[in-house]
C-alpha cells in the first residue's frame, strides 16, 4: 500500500491538518499552515444497512457476489464501516443471507474489514400494525435460543447485534443470554409496556433500534415506551434523520433527552436508496412507492418501508435544516456507533485509514465526497 498524505480541516475542531496515512493505516496527524476548503473526517459507520443502489440483502437469492457488489456501493457514499441488516424472515431465509455474508467475508479481506458483523432485526419483534413496520407479519416469533445458536453455526459467529421486542415472555431470559456472549441487543418495533424496557435494560439491551419509529400509531401519553427508553440512560439511542422518519422537533427533543453521546445515526437505508423515483415491489413492505423528495412508504399506507438516503445524506439533512451543529452530526455518525464496532470511526494515529474528504453545499443540503479511503485505498465516490 502506497503512502499518502491528505489535507483538509478537521471535521469536529475545525483546524488545518496534515493526515498521514501508510500501511492501510494512519500514521501521523499534524497541524498545517494551509489547507484547501475541503473537510476530512472518519469514514461513517452504519448500524443499520438493508441495502442500497438496487442491491437487496432481504431479497430471494443473496450470494456472495450480491454481498461484494453492496460493499461496493455503500463505501462510495462514503459509508466506510456498516452491519449489513437481515429482517424478519423465515429461519432458512436468514441462515441463507447468513452464510453469504460469512462466504463473502472470507473471500475478500476489505469487505472482512468493511463488515465487521451482523444485524438481525427481528423476527423477534412485535406481531402488530404499527409495532411490526414493513416486517412479514407470517414470521414473526418468540425468541428461541436454539435459532440463534443455528445462526452463529451457519456463519461463524457472525451475529453481533440483535433488534427485538421484550414483550415476549422469555425475552429477558433471551436477552441476558446474548449479552453473556457479548452480542448487543437493542429494543425495536415494539409495544411493550415500560417496566419491560426497564427490565430488558437489567437484562443486557443497551440500545433503542431506530428509536421513535416501529411503535404504534397511538400510545398513552404516559406511561409508553417512548418515555422510557428516552429516560433510561443506559440505552443508546439509533435515530434515522432523512426527515420523514421523525418530525423535526420530535428529533431535536429526542436528541436532548439522549444526549449527543448516547445518539447515533443509521440510514436504514433498503435497496431503493440511491434509485429513481416509482412504484417498486420489495421483500420489505412488498409494494412501495419511492418519492422524489426520498420519502419510501408502503403504497396505500402511510407505513416506511426504510429510508432511501445513505448515512451521508441524513448527516447532511441534520446539519443543515434540522439545524444540529456539524461537528455534533458528524460524531453520531462516526465515532458514536464506531465504540460499537471496536473503535472506529475516529481521526487519530494507528487507526484504520477509513477517511473522506468532502465539502458541504448548504443551499443543497448535501455532502459532495471528493474522495473515499477504505484502509488506505481509495474508493470512487458515488455522484
Amino acid at each position: 500500500m502506497t503512502a499518502r498524505s491528505i489535507l483538509g480541516r478537521h471535521v469536529l475542531t475545525g483546524r488545518s491538518i496534515r493526515v498521514e496515512v501508510e500501511g492501510g493505516r494512519i500514521c501521523s496527524i499534524e497541524d498545517a499552515s494551509t489547507a484547501p476548503g475541503c473537510w476530512v473526517s472518519p469514514g461513517f459507520v452504519d448500524l443499520q444497512v438493508n441495502g442500497f443502489g438496487g442491491v437487496d440483502l432481504n431479497g430471494d437469492r443473496i450470494d456472495a457476489g450480491l454481498v461484494s457488489s453492496l460493499v461496493e456501493k455503500v463505501l462510495a457514499t462514503g459509508t466506510t464501516t456498516f452491519l449489513p441488516t437481515i429482517i424478519t424472515a423465515s429461519e432458512e431465509r436468514i441462515v441463507c443471507a447468513l452464510r453469504a455474508i460469512a462466504q463473502a467475508r472470507r473471500t475478500d479481506p476489505r469487505i472482512a474489514h468493511a463488515i465487521p458483523f451482523v444485524h438481525i432485526e427481528g423476527p423477534h419483534i412485535s406481531p402488530e400494525d404499527g409495532a411490526r413496520g414493513a416486517h412479514p407479519r407470517e414470521h414473526v416469533r418468540a425468541p428461541s435460543l436454539a435459532e440463534f445458536e443455528r445462526w452463529q453455526q451457519a456463519s461463524q459467529d457472525l451475529v453481533g447485534m440483535v433488534t427485538l421486542s421484550p414483550h415476549w415472555d422469555n425475552s429477558l431470559e433471551y436477552i441476558a443470554a446474548l449479552a453473556s456472549r457479548g452480542v448487543l441487543v437493542a429494543l425495536g418495533h415494539s409495544c411493550a409496556h415500560p417496566d419491560r424496557i426497564r427490565r430488558a435494560a437489567d437484562a443486557g439491551a443497551t440500545i433503542s433500534t431506530h428509536l421513535g419509529n416501529g411503535v404504534p400509531q397511538m400510545l398513552p401519553r404516559h406511561p409508553n415506551l417512548l418515555w422510557a427508553q428516552l429516560a433510561e440512560d443506559r440505552l443508546t439511542a439509533t435515530f434515522i434523520a432523512d426527515g420523514h422518519h421523525l418530525p423535526a422537533d420530535t428529533l431535536r427533543a429526542m436528541l436532548r433527552a439522549k444526549s449527543i453521546e448516547r445518539s447515533i445515526l443509521i440510514s436504514d437505508c433498503v435497496a431503493l436508496a440511491g434509485m429513481p423515483p416509482g412504484i417498486y415491489e420489495s421483500p420489505i413492505g412488498g409494494r412501495v412507492e419511492l418519492h422524489s423528495d426520498g420519502r419510501l412508504n408502503t403504497v396505500g399506507t402511510a407505513y416506511l418501508a426504510g429510508s432511501a438516503f445513505s448515512l451521508g445524506g441524513t448527516v447532511a439533512r441534520l446539519a443543515g435544516s434540522l439545524g444540529c451543529a456539524p461537528a455534533d452530526a458528524f460524531r453520531m455518525a462516526t465515532a458514536n456507533p464506531g465504540r460499537l464496532v471496536g473503535g472506529r470511526g475516529v481521526l487519530q494515529c494507528s487507526s484504520a485509514a477509513d477517511l473522506i474528504v468532502f465539502s458541504r453545499d448548504r443551499e443543497k443540503q448535501i455532502l459532495k465526497i471528493e474522495s473515499v479511503l477504505a484502509q488506505g485505498i481509495e474508493v470512487a465516490p458515488a455522484p
